[in-house]
């Protein structure tokens, strides 16, 4: 299955489904990654029609502001599959799978990292699967999506 990238006209077919008006930002990525977010997070059920670029973009620019936030390589961010960080400072490791990994789907990533969910209640929930003393990430969540 080919992998459509995020467009202009990806985002722009997906904001008319929901009844929002055209992005009226630039056509650089990150502007497009950030006005994806915006796209997600009007949609009811966030994941449930919503297209695979607009998904990932919105999952892309919300990984870099917690990279952005806690610049690291000591733990790593994984959202199969779109898109995965290495963040919060602290030793690193360089081969292999790393000792500190947290990993989510897409729809819990976004409910985190906008405040939506707490990092609590989806451990609780079984929604996040962490592993490794550093993999706590409540102190960096949630982010901001400026």
């Amino acid at each position: 299955m080919p992998r459509s990238p995020l467009t202009r006209t990806v985002l722009d077919e997906q904001r008319a489904a929901l009844g929002l008006p055209p992005h009226r930002g630039g056509d650089e990525p990150a502007e497009l990654r950030r006005a994806a977010l915006d796209t997600v997070l009007a949609a009811p059920g966030r994941e449930a029609g919503v297209a695979r670029p607009v998904l990932k973009g919105a999952v892309q620019h919300l990984l870099g502001r917690l990279a952005e936030r806690a610049p690291g390589r000591s733990v790593e961010v994984r959202v199969p599959p779109h898109a995965a960080v290495q963040c919060i400072d602290g030793p690193h490791h360089t081969r292999g799978t790393p000792p500190n990994v947290v990993e989510m789907d897409a729809v819990t990533w976004i409910d985190l990292a906008t405040g939506r969910l707490a990092w609590d209640d989806a451990l609780a929930a079984g929604r996040v699967r962490a592993s490794g003393s550093r993999a706590d990430l409540s102190a960096y969540l949630p982010v901001d999506p400026a």
